[in-house]
């Protein structure tokens, strides 16, 4: 088999993918169980600070969560690509929901401590080091090659629709019958992706052939992408704006209190408005067809000067308003830095690959939550978006020319990109 080009065309519109009865039913779990997810952030924030009343112990917990998938997820991308990604998404979403059960029950029997709280977080950090990079693989197992972008992308939507529903009903919840009520609700909600995958059909899945298991495999993964300048470029971009742009948990919370003396309200209003324009961007890159890679530097500029924007809008209003354009821009570049990457890959290497996604969008918040934090603290708040925007600016114009390379050099007859090789046997 070889790896998909970097250049795709939908097959069919804005919900393409959908058509497929096995990525359908992918995608209503995805919509249940991140809801769930937002839920169970929002209900533990609330209860660290009603353990420990410190700002400083909720980034701790908050890093616990993703310290595991910094330093372990090579390690989960291999063992994707070793065996059958949907029986360990039985495995990793059946753990999930089993800890969330378990942080409902503690809370409910007044038995909680911030110990336990951190013990969770680390626990659920270390199922995420096998989930996510499945996870994010399995969806090319779900949909023909032509459908995969469209189903990327319609992940990403489920994911900011999640983000506008899970914290609504969580601050309803935790209004009217407390915190044990979110976390409840997030163990079932993994429930729903457990049935969404025991009712797939396994005759029309799309499996990637695993891989046999040899010696030094997570060091052929580093050594295949550090020799294919459509990974690793773009790997590259991605940490850069992972690591200091993506850190809104930190920069937003900064602007709603300082700049503009707001409540929590406030933040939550700003949470909402860029999940807004996240669905509406995800639905508007799903409709239309992607393009080559240079599609990833004009949406990392884009999404940089929108974040320059939010950080000098000159009173609440225009910050929510900018705020739908961040939102619009973060799934635009989100999507199509997944995107690039799982064409890119070849599909033996594609758990590996998604793995290294993982470390750098979100196993990098240990790293930049605390570089962001401390720019709003010792500048004002601003300049932790400042910080984020300028990286990402920066990300799409300087790698912008190497984007261009990329495509012509993988440019075929009549402009389509011609597929990457398989790595060579003896590699893995």
């Amino acid at each position: 088999m070889t790896a998909m080009p970097l250049r795709w065309r939908s097959t069919g519109g804005t919900f393409a993918s959908l058509r497929g009865r096995n990525y359908r039913l992918f995608f209503i779990g995805q919509v249940v169980s991140t809801s769930g997810t937002w839920m169970q952030t929002v209900a533990q924030g609330w209860l660290v600070l009603r353990l420990s009343h410190s700002g400083t112990d909720l980034g701790i917990i908050t890093a616990a969560r993703f310290l595991p998938m910094m330093v372990l997820a090579p390690w989960g991308g291999l063992v994707a690509d070793r065996l059958d990604k949907r029986r360990i998404l039985y495995l990793t979403q059946s753990l999930s929901g089993l800890l969330a059960a378990a942080l409902a029950a503690l809370d409910a029997a007044h038995l909680i401590t911030l110990w336990m709280v951190g013990v969770i977080a680390l626990a659920l950090g270390f199922v995420n080091v096998f989930d996510n990079p499945t996870r994010q693989s399995f969806i090319s197992e779900l949909v023909p090659e032509a459908d995969l972008a469209n189903a990327i992308t319609l992940n990403s939507v489920t994911i900011n629709l999640a983000r506008v529903l899970g914290p609504a009903v969580a601050g309803a919840l935790i209004a009217t019958v407390g915190l044990a009520p979110c976390f409840g609700a997030n163990a079932a909600s993994f429930g729903a992706v457990v049935v969404s995958l025991a009712m797939m059909r396994s005759d029309e899945l799309f499996r990637a052939q695993p891989v046999p298991p040899q010696p030094g495999q997570v060091r052929a993964g580093l050594r295949y992408v550090r020799q294919s300048p459509e990974l690793l470029v773009p790997l590259v971009m991605i940490t850069v704006v992972g690591t200091l742009a993506w850190e809104f948990q930190v920069s937003l919370p900064l602007v709603a209190k300082d700049t503009f003396h707001g409540s929590a309200a406030t933040y939550g209003a700003m949470l909402a408005c860029m999940g807004a324009g996240a669905v509406v961007g995800g639905l508007a890159t799903a409709r239309f067809e992607l393009a080559t890679a240079t599609g990833l530097g004009r949406s990392s500029i884009a999404w940089g000067l929108a974040i320059l924007g939010a950080a000098v809008a000159p009173n609440l209003v225009v910050e929510y308003l900018v705020l739908l354009l961040v939102g619009y821009g973060s799934v635009s570049f989100n999507s199509r830095a997944k995107t690039t990457l799982q064409l890119a890959a070849a599909p033996s290497m594609r758990g590996r690959v998604m793995a290294l996604w993982s470390v750098a969008w979100l196993g990098s918040t240990p790293v930049g939550g605390p570089i962001v934090g401390w720019a709003g603290q010792a500048f004002g708040a601003r300049w932790s978006l400042v910080l984020g925007g300028v990286a990402s600016l920066a990300a799409g114009l300087l790698a912008y020319r190497s984007l261009v390379g990329i495509d012509r050099r993988r440019a075929g007859p009549a402009g389509a990109l011609a597929p990457g090789p398989e790595p060579a046997v003896s590699k893995l």
